[in-house]
């Protein structure tokens, strides 16, 4: 079967409602949980990614068993440290990160060597992030040059720790806190600004864990050894997933759409306050609360002009995954737009601020970029009508994604390859691009 698209007409007008894929962070944390409650629990609207599936096939590996009865996965969990772990086991992440580096957290205590690997992206990201926190836990880890593959062998003398994450990453951080579930005592962690899925599923289940709120930091406290019992839960959409239909309405003419049940939880907000600083006008209505998590509808507007934006690194870790589609709206706006500070993109499924300059040079924008810094030129008149191919982007889904967006909005000819790396994170994306009307080959 052929690996490619071709799009070759910009997108018509349009005026839908729809919804995109579940939230990839929330399914895979969800998973984890219900391997590790006490209890069977029901988890409903489960995204059903390679990431997400990876996730399924590790507990199952692991001697948790699941089903499904129609939207709904049933998980069966022993508790804490309830794993069935048979010698010799290994657990293939494929090319989740979130996966890897939080199932570690969750092995802490194995009596078998466990040997995790991942695919080739992922055998090339730093996991000495996660390693020396571990380590300090008193976990034995064997790896080399940091990557995968890995082998963890658990303790019974598992001793707390008190630990300063200072990148801003969710997964180091719910790493920590996964590890902190089977130790005695209390573990304290301070943690720069990132998204909070897995502090507030833990308190969703009543589980003794504190946040103070600080500036730019949070201070997390979790008491070990506390049981949990099995849950209900109904996963809303994935505000990255929704972030490239958003940008999709604000550069196409005279269009309008309601992506409905998204989770604008505030520390995956960032794209809404940069597109909206860049003249946007995006609303969020319908507003609810979801077991801490907040929920709404996300109402656009296509606009025609575009401010630049000097960008507050403050938004960064709020806006990570999200910045890909964000540099299309700056390559689109009027003057200079500046962005800082973005290391934390090159660690990512790939080098994505490398990849994001070699693409925005490849459709004529003009960038200047110093280390982890750059400047996009933007350009208002921007219109294609070249043969463009997109190949050697690595494979990454938001490239892909990316490449899309372009195509429909842009002009000009598109071959873009690697249309199987959709099945990461939002399996239906093309589909739904033709609910709206794009003509894709």
């Amino acid at each position: 079967m052929k690996n490619h698209i071709y799009i070759k007409n910009k997108i018509k007008s349009f005026n839908k409602k729809i919804k995109v894929s579940s939230d990839k962070s929330i399914s895979i944390r969800s998973v984890l949980l219900a391997s590790q409650a006490l209890g069977t629990s029901n988890i409903s609207n489960l995204l059903e990614s390679e990431d997400v599936l990876n996730a399924l096939n590790a507990i199952k590996k692991l001697g948790i068993n699941y089903t499904k009865k129609k939207n709904t996965y049933i998980i069966q969990g022993y508790g804490l440290n309830g794993y069935d772990i048979r010698k010799k086991t290994t657990i293939d992440a494929g090319n989740s990160g979130t996966l890897a580096r939080l199932i570690l957290g969750l092995l802490v205590k194995s009596k078998k060597e466990i040997r995790l690997i991942g695919d080739k992206s992922l055998s090339k990201r730093d996991f000495s992030r996660v390693i020396k926190p571990l380590k300090l836990f008193g976990v034995n880890i064997k790896n080399k040059n940091k990557v995968l593959p890995i082998k963890i062998l658990g303790t019974d003398f598992l001793r707390p720790i008190t630990y300063e994450e200072k990148i801003g990453s969710a997964q180091v951080k719910s790493c920590i806190i996964f590890s902190a579930l089977n130790t005695p005592g209390t573990s304290v962690i301070k943690s720069k600004k990132s998204r909070n899925h897995t502090e507030l599923m833990l308190k969703f289940l009543g589980y003794p864990i504190k946040v103070i709120s600080k500036k730019d930091y949070d201070i997390i406290s979790i008491k070990g050894l506390r049981q949990f019992k099995g849950f209900n839960y109904k996963i809303p959409g994935d505000i990255s997933s929704a972030s490239f239909f958003i940008v999709l309405t604000l550069l196409s003419h005279k269009s309008k759409i309601v992506i409905e049940n998204v989770n604008v939880n505030r520390s995956r907000l960032g794209i809404v306050s940069i597109l909206n600083k860049m003249g946007a006008k995006i609303k969020l209505r319908n507003k609810n609360n979801y077991n801490g998590e907040q929920i709404a509808d996300i109402h656009v507007k296509s606009i025609k002009n575009f401010n630049r934006i000097i960008c507050p690194s403050k938004l960064n870790s709020t806006a990570i995954d999200e910045f890909l589609i964000i540099f299309l709206v700056a390559a689109k706006a009027k003057g200079i737009s500046k962005f800082k500070d973005l290391g934390e993109m090159n660690k990512k499924e790939s080098k994505r601020l490398d990849l994001a300059v070699k693409f925005l040079k490849l459709i004529g924008i003009k960038i200047k970029r110093n280390k982890d810094d750059i400047k996009i030129h933007g350009n208002p008149n921007l219109s294609l009508s070249k043969n463009i191919v997109m190949k050697n982007f690595l494979k990454d889904h938001r490239i892909f994604f990316l490449s899309c967006i372009a195509a429909l909005t842009l002009g000009g000819n598109w071959k873009i390859n690697d249309k199987d790396s959709i099945n990461t994170s939002f399996p239906d994306f093309l589909k739904t691009l033709k609910i709206l009307g794009a003509k894709i080959n």
